[in-house]
């Protein structure tokens, strides 16, 4: 097996890899140079199949899928697409998200659109159909809410979760709409949106709540202790047990200088008590840069009562850089490494858990997301 990194910019894919050791990484490509690539996944039911995301000039919105480890793509023959003639009149603007279906259903992904949409592929990205539950689903556009509620580039559904105890259980946020699930491969929805925060919204009436209309960033579901999730939020950081529990705020804990609003989170595969943040400056207009110009990760090891902040290589001032909220991934290994990539198209990494960070690339473009995946 050999460690790879899938870097997706703004301006093409990259690959780097780092051969079983994971020690250093030699970097390939571009692909797909000039074209926007939003998310690359490589299948871990196989260790071969990767699936971009990308939005080309001349092809608009779709989805690539190669056999042979990035070398060759090939276009989906059906990428996702709403209907005809669709009632609200949406169109897919770019494919955000992807991810593979559960290990008892090879073949099966699911991928987040922009405007939010859901789609389904039973043939490995061959082809993908809309799942009706959610895009037809009656409330959706109340629950997305119109274009003053999206990001400035548009809605987007993200994180997209399959439980591994179960192939029938899906969860989806939505910025913005909030997160939802479902316990029927998307035919029926809830929200699971109970403890959230609406610092932008007038309080709902008292012993009330909104059951909708939140700004999730990024969600994650821990691999090996699912009822624990983390999320972070437009309005905070926040940890929950359970599909019926409530959402806790454990950002409070952050120091008030820094806050804690932020995109990207990262759990450690072996310990639910642990995980990781990059916090960005959310006051006043949102400059979206690190607080003071001066980045670190921050990480917690019992379950957001406290935080740590972790700089040590990374620089000191000046920097004003954005990590995204696909742009921070783990590579399950032990002791847990950590990259990141910026807006300034830089990679960096950490093989200690934030005790220190190096600088693996620098001059790429913009960076929209990192992925790790073990290749066969």
């Amino acid at each position: 097996m050999s460690l790879q990194l899938y870097i997706s910019t703004r301006k093409g894919l990259w690959i780097a890899d780092g051969g079983p050791s994971g020690d250093t990484f030699e970097l390939r490509g571009p692909t797909f140079l000039g074209q926007q690539c939003h998310h690359c996944v490589l299948d871990p039911r196989d260790g071969r199949t990767l699936l971009l995301a990308s939005r080309q000039w001349h092809l608009g919105p779709t989805v690539f899928r190669s056999d042979d480890g990035g070398r060759t793509f090939v276009e989906a023959e059906h990428p996702p697409r709403f209907a005809k003639g669709d009632a609200r009149g949406r169109a897919v603007d770019h494919v955000f998200w992807l991810t593979p279906g559960h290990a008892d259903e090879p073949g099966v992904w699911y991928c987040g659109t922009s405007p939010q949409g859901l789609f389904r592929s039973e043939d490995g990205g061959r082809s993908w159909e809309p799942v009706s539950g959610y895009v037809d689903h009656p409330d959706q556009q109340k629950w997305a809410g119109g274009d003053k509620d999206q990001t400035p580039d548009g809605g987007k559904l993200h994180s997209v979760l399959v439980d591994p105890r179960d192939p029938a259980r899906l969860f989806v946020s939505m910025s913005g709409g909030g997160t939802f699930t479902s316990g029927d491969r998307g035919a029926t929805w809830s929200p699971m949106n109970q403890g959230v925060d609406m610092d932008f919204a007038p309080p709902p009436p008292e012993g009330e709540e909104y059951p909708y209309g939140h700004d999730p960033h990024h969600m994650v579901q821990h691999p090996t202790s699912p009822d624990r999730f983390w999320q972070q939020n437009h309005c905070g950081i926040y940890r929950r047990d359970g599909v019926d529990g409530r959402w806790i705020r454990v950002g409070r804990n952050m120091p008030a200088d820094v806050g804690d609003v932020g995109f990207p989170v990262v759990v450690h595969p072996k310990d639910p008590d642990t995980a990781f943040v990059f916090p960005m400056d959310g006051t006043k207009d949102w400059p979206r840069t690190p607080p003071h110009g001066r980045p670190a990760m921050y990480l917690t090891r019992d379950g957001g009562e406290t935080w740590q902040r972790r700089d040590a290589g990374l620089p000191t001032e000046q920097a004003w850089w954005t990590v995204k909220r696909q742009a921070m991934c783990g590579d399950g290994r032990d002791p847990l490494g950590i990259y990141l990539g910026n807006t300034n198209g830089e990679v960096w990494r950490t093989r200690d858990e934030g005790a220190s960070f190096e600088c693996l690339f620098r001059h790429l473009p913009h960076v929209y997301a990192i992925t790790a995946g073990e290749a066969s």
